[in-house]
Formats: C-alpha cells, structure tokens, sequence
C-alpha cells in the first residue's frame, strides 16, 4: 500500500512537472504582459468601471423613468386607492428630476471618484511595473551569482582533487584536504541557495505575470536602467508632478467638498416631475359616487419639496464629511513629504551604490591581476595548480561581489524612475 501511494505521489508531482512551463522574456516583454494580465491590475481597472459606471447611476433620477401596469380591481361601496391609485385597468406613470442640487452634486462627485478611480489604477499598474523590474533583475542576478557558484564548485573540486593527490604522496598534511573539501562543501551550499533562490525569483515573476505559480520566467537578456533625472531637485519636481498618489489623493478630497455641497444643498427645495395616466372602469362604481365619470384620465404637473427642518443628523453628517476632508488634506501633505524625503534618500542610495559598485569593479580587476601572475607563475613552474585555483575562486568571489554591486545600482535607479513616475515609460 505505501508503495503504491509512494508511486502515485510520483505520477501526480510528474504531472504537474510536465504541466509547468518555462518562459524566456525580455524585461519589456515582462512589463507589457504585466500591465494586461496582472490580476492587481485586473481588479483596479474592474474597480476604475465600477466607479464610471456609477456616474450613470447618479444620474439616473434625472433621466425620464416610465412604468406600466395595471389596478384592476372590483370595488364594493366607495371605490378605494391601490397603493396610492384609484382602480384602473390600465395606469402609466413617469417621473424625473427637474431641480434637486444635492443629486446634482452626487453626479459631480461620482464623475470625480471615477476620474480618483483612474489615478488609482495607474498608480496600481505603475507599481506592478516596478514589481516586474525588480523581480526581473533579482532574477537575473541569482542565475548569475548561481553560475559564478558553479564555477567557484568546478575550481574547488580541483583543488581538492589536487590536495588529495598530494596528501597521498606525502607532500601535504591531511589538514589541507580536510580544508579543501570544507571549502567545497560551503561553495556547494552557497549553490543551491542560489539556485533555490533563482527559481522561487522566476517563479515569483511569472505569478505577477498572470502566469501559473509552476510556470518560471527566465530573463533573456541583461537589461539596465534607464538615465534618471539629473539632479534631487529634477527628480522631486518630476515627482510632484506626476505622482499618481497625489493626484488620487487630491481628487478624493475635490469629491469630498463635492459631498459637502451636497450635503449643504438639502435645504434648497426639490423639484420632480410626474406625469400619470390611467383608464378607469365602471366595475368600480365610480359614477355612483361622482358627478361626471369619464375613462381616460391624465395629469402631468410638478412635485415641490420645500425643507424645512432637517434634523441633528444632517448637521452630524455634513459634520462627518468636513472631518474627512481634513483627514484627506493631512494625508496628501503627508505624500508630498514622503514623496521629497524617499527620493532624497533613494538618491543617497544612489550614490553609495555607485562607490560600492566601483569599488568591487577595482577589487575585481585586482583579483583578475592576481590570477594572470599566478598563471604565468605556474607556466614558470613557481606556481602550483592548487594556488591557480584558488587565485581562481577569489576571482570568482569578486564577480559575486561586483553583481551585487551592479545590482544594487540598479535597483536604485529603479526605485528613483518608479517615484518620478517615468518607469514604465521607459521600460515599455
């Protein structure tokens, strides 16, 4: 029995292996996938249609509504209403909304949560962007400090090969091949973390790509950050600008004082329209009780609503509504402020990764040195393979180091592109 759930675990995880796919994409490829088939920005641009397609139901009141039926009924004595009619074999009614400034401003006010809902939504298909930028260039990085792993395992097996065969001969003490095979056993480790690291980046990626979580994306190509602004002050202006934070956040508070106007605007009075017909019967008796009985009969007129004590709750409500608004004029200088204090700091970010990055290029340009005289040391026979290959693995750790550098630049220009707002623009 347990082999037989043993083999079918085999068969399923087999299955599911063979449904996963691989995807190699450039990162403007990953960027345009990801602006239409992002779930994230999926459900904002549903949210965006939602709120436009509440203008329409604001400013339905003021849109002629038509009914028809029928209050057909068999009087006995006094002919009676039904729900409000007289009894009638056929009744048509209509009614719309001539003056009535509270609706007025609702329409304003859903125009403007519609046009917040559009900032809402590039804000949230700006994010993605950044999102796939990252995970692109985390992507790449891991397959090639993975690569670099790989070949510091290939020089380390030598090494080991080396100190074994000179152990064996007596030229070495046991020590130096306990020490080498340590030293491939770390450079081992240090391997499938970062191969475990590349795949869970690829797999991260192509979930944010819409793709199936046992799908991969693997980068095609080394992509590199486009020019950011020159200067802080560029970037902060840029920034202002063009947040779509901001633009969100200050199209809520311009629909907030929209509801305040409404909220102000129910003391003024309300003018509907209303028009109704009806054809009446003579089973309802109504010329038993009425001088003059005719069938058809019509009125078309208006309905005038004039307040004239609203309550405690309207004052509590309007109240309400100028309370919001503050709270949404403390957070939009609450952004501009973060949106000055992140770039500076991301500019700082900058330039300490730019002197990180040239100094693991000199260490790296070091270290190749050093290899190329222990090369011709070892053609002179002064140099042993085992000092080759570890020349060898230190050159390969100053590439690991010098990706992390060239890495950590980028994604500072990146985050820099991503709060000025010109990321996907540049990508795309």
């Amino acid at each position: 029995m347990r082999n037989f759930v043993f083999l079918f675990a085999l068969a399923l995880s087999s299955v599911v292996a063979a449904r996963a796919e691989t995807y190699n994409l450039t990162l403007k490829q990953a960027v345009d996938r990801a602006v239409s088939q992002n779930p994230e920005t999926v459900m904002a641009r549903l949210d965006e249609l939602k709120a436009v397609q509440g203008i329409k139901v604001a400013n339905g009141p003021f849109t002629p509504h038509f009914s028809v039926g029928s209050g057909l009924a068999y009087s006995n004595g006094f002919p009676l209403s039904i729900e409000g009619s007289a009894p009638a074999a056929f009744q048509a009614k209509a009614d719309e909304y001539l003056f009535n400034r509270p609706q007025t401003y609702a329409v304003m006010q859903a125009k403007e949560s519609a046009r917040g809902a559009g900032f809402a939504t590039g804000e949230k298909s700006d994010e993605i962007v950044y999102r796939v930028a990252s995970l692109y260039i985390d992507t790449a990085r891991a397959g090639r400090l993975a690569d670099s792993a790989r070949k510091q395992i290939e020089s380390l097996e030598k090494v080991l090969r080396t100190a074994q065969a000179r152990v064996e001969e007596g030229r070495e003490l046991p020590l130096t091949a306990q020490q080498a095979n340590v030293n491939l056993l770390r450079a081992r480790q240090r391997y499938i973390a970062l191969e475990s690291d590349r795949e869970f980046a690829g797999r991260s990626l192509a979930v944010t790509l819409g793709y199936s979580a046992t799908d991969e994306v693997k980068p095609v190509q080394d992509e590199q950050a486009p020019a950011i602004p020159a200067s802080e002050e560029a970037a902060v202006q840029t920034a202002l600008g063009a947040s779509k934070e901001l633009k969100r956040l200050e199209s809520n508070y311009a629909a907030k004082g929209l509801e305040i106007k409404g909220d102000k605007a129910q003391r003024l009075p309300r003018v509907d329209l209303v028009a109704q017909y009806a054809l009446l019967t003579k089973y309802s008796h109504y010329d038993e009780y009425f001088a003059h009985f005719q069938r058809n009969n019509g009125q078309i007129g208006a309905s005038i609503q004039i307040p004239i004590y609203m309550g405690s709750g309207a004052k509590a409500a309007l109240q309400q509504a100028e309370t919001d608004q503050l709270h949404l004029d403390a957070e939009v200088q609450a952004a501009r402020n973060k949106i000055m204090l992140d770039i500076h700091q991301s500019y700082q970010e900058i330039q300490k990764a730019d002197i990180g990055k040239q100094f693991a290029q000199a260490d790296l340009d070091l270290a190749r040195s050093q290899l190329s005289v222990v090369l011709e040391q070892m053609n002179e026979g002064r140099a042993t393979l085992s000092a080759v290959e570890e020349a060898r693995f230190n050159e390969d750790e100053k590439w690991i180091a010098f990706y992390d550098a060239q890495f950590t630049v980028e994604r500072a220009r990146l985050n820099v592109l991503r709060q000025t707002g010109e990321l996907r623009a540049a990508l795309q």
